[in-house]
């Protein structure tokens, strides 16, 4: 609307009014030897001229799909212009912008700020990401700056105080150190918060792939010492997903990679991408655990594939150029979806998980998907659209909200697009011919974006074979069916069954999470301590009350355990006998009867046999790793 271009006009000009914008850069020193308890230090010299300025705290972080910047874990603001402070005032509207009066004279502004580093602040990166041996700084945290500017227009100078024994990887460079202090060759402030830092005790940094240019490194932090330790097949896997990307996009966009990796149970887990790096959390024992190993083996590959399909290639209404206006998430179904898809089938290309492996996660997630009573309300698109309000959502009754579906729906989505386009091309073409293509667009590069459309996606499959690709895309992302799109796996040769025998992926998270996994015959997942984590709407489950937060405490009168729910579900199995629990519910108890006879339920993806198998073809490796 035209009506609100004014007040948006007039913050910009105040902002330049009191900016400086010159050859000198921001400085920025961070003191991170508090980071085992949970607090950073900055200070920073921002250069001015004298009237009114707005600093701005980052918003909208790259990757995070919505206005996750952790503003309420700031603390100890305090401006100067030399001995004086200046008081400072925040914006009544906009909680991430601070209002500041520049005197005359003055040339440069000192600030010194806090972050507080708990698991109570927002955003994906500031959640508990500190230990008593670790610490990833992501750089938003601890920056403030002129409003008014892309963040390519704005240089900073960025440095870091570590603890003495502490070890560092990131994507920056190292110009000089100094009295305890490391000094950072100078950046855009978009590459400064494209570029976190992971430090530590235990630290151990991995060359990958040595033959490959640009270089490539697997950075390990741990809480002790015997967690960075490798399995050899493990590291020759990730050698491997270097070469592989390389023979899938045909193109690098970046000067060095870094996979920044926490092995701690003391952080958050989750990755978050970036151009020149991946900030990967995951279990301490992830690397010497088998099952945690399996459970977590597309997330590095799905994060490095983010340097070309989401970092270099953007869609439109994600390439804001600043971290201020508003993010528009209608393309994440491929941001993310394609990414989820490329990452998944990476990781088996690779060897870091085998072709069974990678069936049996795919298995699950397309079941977990079918029964998804929330798509009858919600299509595929809407979710893309809402993801700004959907990351934090509660997991209970989540399969009737329905939360960021276009990572795992996409996947289904682009599986159906490879198929498709190996059944019209008769196996001539596939979607790595796509990849090549529309990743690739400029060669190899240094970091920088290249935006896309709806459009654009569709030119791109039609230049590998004609087809109304606009349809086949807009057809899945509106159409509100009650079951999940699985043509892409029986296009590719398989179809989903369930056996009462559960596959490696449900074995795997059984063994670590201790849980009972009912969810498609009784219609609940049960954590190790009997509490029901979600309830599937219109299962047996919902129609006899049981709810998401109740407490399983007895099973057939006998106290709980996960084996003995699963045995209670087979033992009911064709008989009319009911299983019978007792829950509590916010300190009450009731005896709960579930008319259930089908026995235990486990999905899996078997071959149908005279059909095309493109799915294994999917799945084999473009690339031979060298011999040793």
């Amino acid at each position: 609307m035209k009506v609100r271009l004014l007040p948006c006009l007039l913050l910009a000009f105040s902002a330049l009014a009191g900016f400086a914008q010159s050859s000198q850069p921001i400085h920025v020193t961070v003191d991170v030897t508090d980071a085992p308890r949970k607090i950073l230090h900055a200070q920073l010299s921002i250069p001015v001229k004298a009237g009114d300025l707005t600093l701005v705290y980052p918003k909208w972080i790259p990757g995070e799909h919505g206005p996750t910047g952790p503003v309420d874990n700031l603390a100890g603001l305090v401006i100067r212009a030399g001995d004086h402070e200046l008081s400072w005032k925040r914006d009544d509207v906009n909680m991430f912008a601070f209002h500041v009066n520049v005197p005359e004279g003055v040339s440069s502004l000192d600030v010194k700020l806090d972050f507080l580093a708990t698991a109570a602040a927002s955003g994906f990166s500031a959640g508990a990401s500190t230990s008593a041996n670790l610490a990833m700084l992501s750089w938003n945290e601890v920056l403030i700056y002129p409003a008014g500017f892309n963040a390519a227009e704005i240089s900073v100078s960025p440095a870091v105080k570590l603890p003495a024994d502490w070890k560092y990887g990131t994507a920056l460079t190292k110009s000089s150190a100094a009295n305890g202090v490391i000094q950072f060759e100078t950046v855009s402030l978009e590459q400064l918060i494209d570029s976190p830092l992971l430090a530590g005790k235990y630290f151990q940094e991995y060359p990958l792939a040595p033959e490959v240019t640009p270089k490539h490194f697997l950075d390990l932090a741990a809480d002790g010492p015997e967690d960075l330790r490798i399995k050899p097949d493990a590291f020759a896997a990730y050698s491997n997903l270097v070469r592989e990307t390389g023979a899938l996009y045909r193109s690098r966009h970046y000067d060095s990679y870094h996979f920044l990796v926490t092995l701690s149970d003391q952080v958050a887990h989750f990755g978050l991408e970036h151009h020149q790096s991946s900030d990967d959390r995951v279990s301490e024992k992830t690397f010497l655990d088998d099952n945690l190993a399996l459970l977590s083996a597309d997330l590095l590959p799905h994060e490095f594939t983010h340097s070309w399909n989401g970092k270099y290639r953007r869609p439109a209404g994600l390439a804001t150029g600043n971290y201020e206006d508003p993010m528009k998430g209608e393309l994440l179904w491929v941001y993310e979806g394609l990414t989820q898809y490329l990452g998944d089938v990476l990781a088996a290309r690779s060897g870091i998980e085998t072709a069974d492996e990678y069936r049996a996660g795919l298995a699950v997630s397309a079941a977990t998907l079918d029964y998804r009573p929330g798509r009858t309300w919600r299509d595929l698109q809407d979710t893309a659209t809402a993801a700004q309000i959907l990351y934090d959502t509660s997991t209970q009754w989540d399969n009737w909200r329905r939360s960021v579906d276009y990572y795992q729906e996409g996947e289904l989505v682009w599986l159906d697009v490879d198929t498709t386009i190996r059944q019209l091309t008769k196996g001539s073409k596939s979607l790595n011919d796509f990849c090549a293509r529309f990743e690739s667009v400029g060669g190899n590069t240094s970091p920088k974006v290249v935006p896309y459309t709806f459009e654009d996606v569709v030119d791109n499959l039609n230049a590998i074979v004609p087809y109304d690709w606009a349809s086949f895309l807009k057809d899945r992302l509106t159409t509100k069916a009650p079951h999940a799109p699985l043509n892409g796996i029986e296009h590719g040769g398989y179809k989903l069954v369930y056996t009462d025998a559960p596959g490696e992926y449900i074995q795997a998270r059984e063994a670590v999470n201790g849980d009972a996994q009912a969810w498609w015959s009784l219609g609940i997942n049960v954590g190790s301590d009997g509490r029901i984590e979600d309830v599937l709407a219109g299962s047996p489950s919902d129609k006899a009350g049981l709810g998401p937060g109740m407490q399983v405490v007895a099973v057939n009168g006998r106290q709980y355990t996960a084996s003995l729910l699963g045995d209670a579900i087979s033992d009911a199995k064709g008989n009319t006998t009911p299983i019978e629990l007792i829950v509590v519910n916010t300190g009450y108890y009731k005896v709960v009867h579930l008319d259930y006879h089908d026995g235990l339920r486990f999905p899996h993806l078997v071959r149908v046999d005279g059909t095309p198998n493109y799915l294994d073809e999917i799945l084999k490796p473009m690339t031979k790793a060298p011999k040793s």
